[in-house]
């Protein structure tokens, strides 16, 4: 076994099978794989799993690719990189799976099984009449190996089935669990290449494995079921086994069951494309997912790559099961865009408010980032919070106008003194603490607390009743765009009274 400590650099893979959308289940596993290489000075391998012919698409793999660079985890071999080992496409790679499954025929670890279809569904529909597990009755096992091969060489259609020893027990050591030791008996001779001449996982993971060198496997828990397979194959290779840690599962949000894509809402995603769509940052999702069956010794602060990497152990991973949890996420978004500068912010939010239809002026959403960073969750949030920047003035009716306590003919005076006490500043006079102090006194003199008034400006000035601070938007927007938004908002408050 590989000293899991010394190792350096390490070899590491990820062998996805590209069916479906990208989750963060696969990405946790791409994480803790490039953080354990950059670590160790290492290689991250991508390796593609798509012998499942059926449900395999381009679209599939164009979009784990895709989530991975934007997520920021750029592999050192694999599609699009190349490398030594290549191709890096299992289905490229049919021949060197065949010729190995060939040798372990050689060797007297697996034989050619000639049964049809129709024998197997017999087979197994007997053994379950007799309320036991199917499995393969061992028919070909029988035959000598050279009638065996002829028949093969023969053209005769066949799979490959590795011959799993019938008596004693496989010990495998997972990193998290310890030793886990599975009585043979259990084991059925399973396939390693079916007929059509395509390796199963099984044995094309390991031979990869064996000929990329690879150090160190980190997969999910749901591989475990499987486990004693793959070690029978490396060991009847005679090859050196790799350390293998299973990875925890995650749960739902509520801590009871696992989590599935039929579990979240429209605004929840555990895709990692759908949550970019959301408006959350790949630093966000990476600091999430990686404390999500790990320790880094901080559960609140956001870590930088370079931390994630010093921090990253064997002995710090988790076998429990870990709770999905977005508001954790949440919390970690918000606080990473908290540290932007206004120009990051800007560029990164732009993209949202142009799918919303805005053409946000560059200037004014520099000028506009800084006062919505502190009250952003996602990046999607700043077209609610402000998108009224680059739309047409708010025409807000009378009723959005009103404030509680106070009529519309109040609401109206309010407004036009408001109005008047800004046009006094003149344009010179019309910064910040200006606009502070003159609005504050004038709340005084009406009698009404200052959050009274500042609602009704804001409503007035931005159309909606939560914005970034009422100052700071008013300087964005402008004075001459101000005053005549509040001449609107005192219009459709007198007809309002005068009803």
């Amino acid at each position: 076994m590989i000293d899991s400590h010394n190792v350096k650099p390490a070899r590491v893979r990820m062998a996805p099978s590209p069916t479906g959308h990208f989750h963060i289940g696969g990405a946790r596993t791409a994480l803790y794989n490039y953080l354990f290489a950059r670590q160790t000075g290492g290689q991250f391998i991508l390796r593609i799993e798509d012998t499942d012919l059926k449900r395999n698409t381009p679209e599939a793999q164009a979009e784990l690719m895709e989530a991975l660079r934007w997520l920021g985890i750029q592999w050192d071999e694999g599609p699009e990189v190349g490398g030594p080992h290549a191709p890096y496409n299992q289905t490229a790679r049919k021949q060197i799976y065949l010729e190995h499954a060939r040798e372990l025929v050689a060797r007297g670890h697996a034989y050619y099984c000639f049964c049809a279809p129709e024998r197997l569904a017999q087979v197994r529909a007997e053994q379950q009449a007799r309320k036991v597990s199917p499995r393969y009755d061992g028919l070909c096992r029988a035959l000598p190996p050279a009638e065996g091969a002829a028949r093969a060489a023969a053209g005769e259609k066949h799979v490959i089935r590795f011959k799993t020893p019938k008596t004693g027990a496989t010990t495998v050591r997972d990193y998290l669990r310890g030793d886990i030791t599975v009585d043979n008996s259990t084991i059925d001779d399973f396939i390693l290449v079916k007929s059509d001449g395509f390796a199963l996982y099984h044995l094309a993971a390991m031979v990869d494995d064996h000929l990329m060198g690879i150090t160190h496997v980190f997969r999910g828990s749901e591989w475990l079921g499987t486990f004693p397979l793959h070690a029978l194959i490396i060991r009847a290779f005679g090859w050196e086994e790799p350390v293998w840690a299973h990875l925890s599962v995650f749960l739902k949000p509520s801590g009871k069951g696992k989590m599935s894509k039929r579990d979240v809402t429209s605004e929840q995603s555990i895709f990692v494309l759908g949550l970019r769509d959301l408006g959350y940052v790949p630093e966000a999702i990476n600091n999430w997912i990686a404390l999500m069956g790990a320790s880094f010794g901080s559960e609140e602060r956001l870590l930088t790559e370079a931390e994630l990497i010093a921090g990253f152990s064997l002995d710090h991973l988790s076998p429990s099961a870990a709770r999905v949890n977005f508001e954790k996420l949440d919390y970690f978004n918000g606080q990473y865009l908290r540290q932007l500068e206004a120009g990051d912010l800007a560029a990164r939010v732009r993209p949202f408010l142009e799918q919303a239809g805005l053409r946000p002026d560059p200037e004014v959403l520099r000028q506009v980032a800084p006062l919505i960073r502190e009250r952003i969750v996602t990046l999607d949030d700043a077209v609610e919070m402000a998108g009224f920047f680059f739309r047409s003035a708010p025409r807000p009716a009378a009723e959005a106008l009103l404030v509680k306590g106070l009529t519309a003919a109040q609401c109206g005076t309010s407004v036009r003194l408001a109005r008047a006490a800004i046009s006094g500043l003149g344009a010179a006079g019309f910064t910040h603490a200006a606009l502070e102090e003159a609005l504050r006194a004038l709340a005084e003199g009406l009698g009404q607390k200052p959050g009274q008034l500042f609602s009704l400006l804001r409503v007035a000035v931005t159309g909606q009743p939560v914005s970034p601070p009422l100052f700071e938007t008013m300087l964005v927007i402008g004075r001459d765009e101000v005053l005549r938004r509040l001449g609107f908002a005192e219009d459709q408050l007198a007809s309002a009274a005068a009803a």
